[in-house]
């Protein structure tokens, strides 16, 4: 039988505790070449529901044998580019009637091939990018990191918090948001979903000031950390392709960057000029660490107190949803949670 999930139900499933180990593992292996990751793939033309939109069809995918899992990782989306607070933002629009939108994993079983698992991917997204830089948080920050600056107020602002919260003691957390009501939202919710205080700043700069670690977790395509904000011995990380979320000047300033998947990233970065240190004169090293390069032991994390880090989430893979699928699927047949339908109807009697 074929397990079928819903996003809520993926949700109370999977936890930081469980995610966070299982990613430090997988990554060694990934890094080893004994996990695979495939290429994504972004389709995007114009479209009838809306004249200033477009669809996109994504898909992503990737293996981990010693867990015995496969992902693809689909979305069929309705993207939108507006201004919102004077910040040009990515938006995906709720067009699937009812006000819904379209993003599933399906998990398959790598011993006989067998689909396991079809469920909506939004928890599950979160969720891995906020472990993710969860780990690369513990590498690259300072040890003993307890102020927090999130800069976003949305779903990944949330997994961001709440990966951080996993890892570290935290002691003073703020938030920015450019909308009041969103930021006020937010320090609210998730001082009760990780019972500490949360407090809303009424800027960036107020919000980044003194603090270990900076997160910007936005759908800005402008800038929302600046250059001047940027202290000795902070980490800042930033997620997903959106690498402008950081001032393109703040990068020079940098003394380590690292990278999660240096399948584009490592050469745009060199053609853009990016230098590490530049106070030192140092170029980009043609090889950027990736973060499972440094869990495997290839690469050195954090090297001081008082260097300046950077992680950036560029990319993310379709292995990550075969980690995150693995976790929420044992759960949830340990936990009795889902519905099931017969795998027959989803496999066939002849090859493709």
């Amino acid at each position: 039988m074929t397990l079928i999930l819903s996003n809520e139900e993926v949700e109370r499933l999977l936890t930081m505790g469980d995610l966070v180990p299982a990613f430090e593992e997988a990554y060694v292996e990934l890094a080893e070449g004994r996990g695979a990751n495939g290429p994504r793939s972004d389709i995007v033309t114009p479209t009838s529901f809306d004249a200033k939109g477009y669809y996109s069809l994504k898909s992503m995918d990737g293996v981990i044998p010693k867990f015995g899992k496969g992902a693809i990782r689909l979305n069929s989306d309705i993207l939108s580019f507006p201004k919102i607070e004077g910040a040009s933002r990515r938006v995906k629009m709720p067009a699937v009637p009812g006000g819904r939108f379209v993003g599933l994993v399906l998990l398959f079983d790598t011993a006989n091939g067998t689909p396991l698992m079809i469920a909506p991917d939004a928890a599950m997204q979160r969720m891995r990018v906020g472990a993710t830089s969860a780990i690369a948080a513990k590498h690259l920050a300072r040890r003993g990191s307890g102020r927090v600056a999130i800069l976003g107020s949305s779903g990944q602002a949330r997994a961001q918090l709440l990966g951080l919260d996993a890892v570290f003691a935290l002691t003073d957390i703020r938030v920015f948001s450019p909308n009041r009501d969103n930021r006020e939202r937010y320090a609210r919710e998730m001082s009760a979903a990780i019972g500490k205080d949360v407090r809303p700043c009424a800027s960036g700069a107020e919000a980044c000031r003194g603090a270990d670690i900076v997160s910007c977790a936005t759908n800005a395509l402008e800038p929302v950390f600046m250059k001047e904000w940027l202290e000795p011995g902070m980490y800042v990380t930033s997620i997903g392709s959106r690498v402008a979320e950081i001032e393109r000047a703040a990068w020079d300033r940098f003394d380590r960057i690292v990278i999660f998947n240096d399948s584009d990233t490592a050469v745009s970065l060199r053609t853009h000029g990016i230098r590490l240190g530049s106070d030192k004169g140092e170029a980009l090293p043609e090889n950027v660490p990736t973060l499972p390069q440094i869990l495997a032991g290839r690469a050195q994390g954090r090297g001081s107190d008082e260097e300046t880090t950077c992680f950036l989430n560029n990319l993310g893979m379709g292995f990550q949803f075969a980690v995150t699928g693995h976790v929420v699927y044992e759960k949830a047949r340990k936990a009795g949670i889902g519905r099931e339908l017969p795998t027959d109807w989803f496999t066939q009697t002849e090859p493709s």
